[in-house]
Parts: structure tokens; sequence; C-alpha cells
């Protein structure tokens, strides 16, 4: 694969102030991308933005959006294709975690709605106004590449974060909806990460750990995970070696979801 192989295409990625989102937007400037990148925390965007403008050289637009306000998310798409020119990688990322151990019938209404209003309907609106622009683009044979951050949690739902599980299993069935309306112009494909130590857990691992403790779960390959672990697979779906790929959940997990034992909540008696 060349090294520069998104020279002069456009990345837009949410959440990229830190985690996965932060990471790839590391690797994609290496590989040549123009990039915009989008988060709700000022200061953190800013210093990530800073830190890649220094190492790559390359010009780095920052964009503060609520992806789950539909009048911030058009703006933002607006800008991010009038200041660098085109979208080729949409990495659909942005997402949080609230109200863990809560039953979900206890749930209360605002964390329901907050989960569900970022993780679900902000990938749907960022979807909804980048892919319109993006499906207009002159690339060959791809106009561009679209791939949403779900969840391990969304294959398994897990009963420690109820609206959180939904949430990502709702991106599952976006991601495959969106990948039938593109096509044949624009692959939409999803990662499905497991245990790895971001924000959502405060970047503490003893928190990690306990989580999966709580949950009894079962890791095969016997490791957390990293963000360079995502990093690379996000590579992958952004190079031509993905092409033939569209519409499809690949969980990175250490084999959690598919071998091991996810996280359950279930008491048997026999």
């Amino acid at each position: 694969m060349p090294n520069k192989y998104l020279e002069g295409k456009g990345a837009l990625i949410t959440g990229a102030a830190s985690g996965f989102g932060k990471g790839v937007a590391f690797a994609l400037a290496e590989r040549g991308a123009n990039l915009v990148l989008v988060d709700l925390n000022a200061e953190k965007l800013e210093e990530t933005s800073n830190e890649i403008e220094k190492k790559s050289g390359k010009q780095v637009s920052s964009i503060i959006c609520d992806v789950s306000d539909s009048k911030c998310v058009k703006k933002m798409a607006d800008q991010a294709f009038e200041e660098i020119g085109n979208v080729y990688i949409l990495f659909n990322n942005a997402g949080l975690a609230t109200s863990y151990g809560v039953d979900i019938l206890k749930l209360g209404e605002k964390a329901w709605d907050r989960t569900i209003d970022v993780n679900l309907k902000g990938q749907w609106l960022v979807d909804k106004f980048v892919c319109r622009k993006m499906n207009r683009q002159s690339f060959e044979p791809l106009k561009g590449k679209v791939i949403h951050t779900t969840s391990g949690y969304g294959i398994t739902l897990s009963p420690f974060v109820p609206a959180y599980s939904i949430s990502k299993a709702g991106v599952i069935a976006l991601n495959k909806l969106l990948a039938k309306k593109l096509a044949p112009n624009i692959t939409s494909n999803a990662i499905a990460p497991g245990y790895h130590l971001t924000g959502i857990y405060g970047y503490r691992e003893d928190i990690m750990l306990q989580s999966m403790k709580d949950g009894h779960v079962q890791t095969p390959l016997n490791r957390i995970g990293t963000i360079e672990d995502v990093v690379k697979l996000v590579l992958f779906l952004t190079s031509s070696k993905s092409d033939f790929i569209t519409g499809h959940c690949f969980p990175i997990d250490g084999g959690i979801a598919e071998v091991g034992v996810p996280s359950h909540r279930l008491e048997m008696n026999i």
C-alpha cells in the first residue's frame, strides 16, 4: 500500500479529540489525507489538531459540533467540504456511555435520550448531511468510504449499559441500510471494538477491568485492546484493499463476541 494513498483526499472524523478518533486522525494524516476533526470538547480538539499539524506538517481544520443537533451537523458538513474540498473518508465515530450498571427498567429518561441522541441519531445525522455531498464526488472507482464505530455491546447486548448497547445495535442496522443505499458508489462498514482503554472508562484500566469482571467476560486472545488495534483496522477499511467490502461489521475484541464469553448478568439454577 503506498504510504500516501490518501493524498488529495479529505477525511472527516467525529469524536476526533481523543480515543479512536484521535488515533485514526494521526494515521490518516500520515497517509496524506486532509483532515476535518469534529468534537464537542473545544480544548481537547484544539490540542489534537495542533499535535497533528506539528507532526504531519499538514493543515488541520477543526469544527466544534454537537452531532445530535441537526442544524449544527448541517453547518459542520457544509464547512468541511468548503474547507478541504472533498470528503473521501467519513469516520463516524462520536459516542458516549452513561449510567453504568443501571437496569433497563430503572434507567432515567434523560440518560436514555442523551445516549440515543448522540450514538445513534448523531451518526444518522452525520451520514445524512455528509454522504449526500460525498455521492456527488468524482473519485473512481469509489466516490468515498464510510466507517461507523459501533461496539461489541451492539453485537451482544450488555445489561450493564442497556441504552448504550441498544444505540450501538442501531448503528449496526444503520450501517447495513446505508451500505444498500450508497452502493455501488460508496462503501459503508462498521467496526465493533471490545475492551479498549479509552475515555469511556476515563482512561483507567482498573475501571475497565472491573466492568469485565462484573460481566464475567472471557477474552480468547487474553489481553485488552489498544487504540492501535483499531487504527490498523480502520486503515484497512480506508485503503483500496477493502474496495469490495460493504455492509459489514468487523468485531475487534480479541474474539469475545464470536468465540469468547460476552458481558452478561444471567444466573441459572440448572
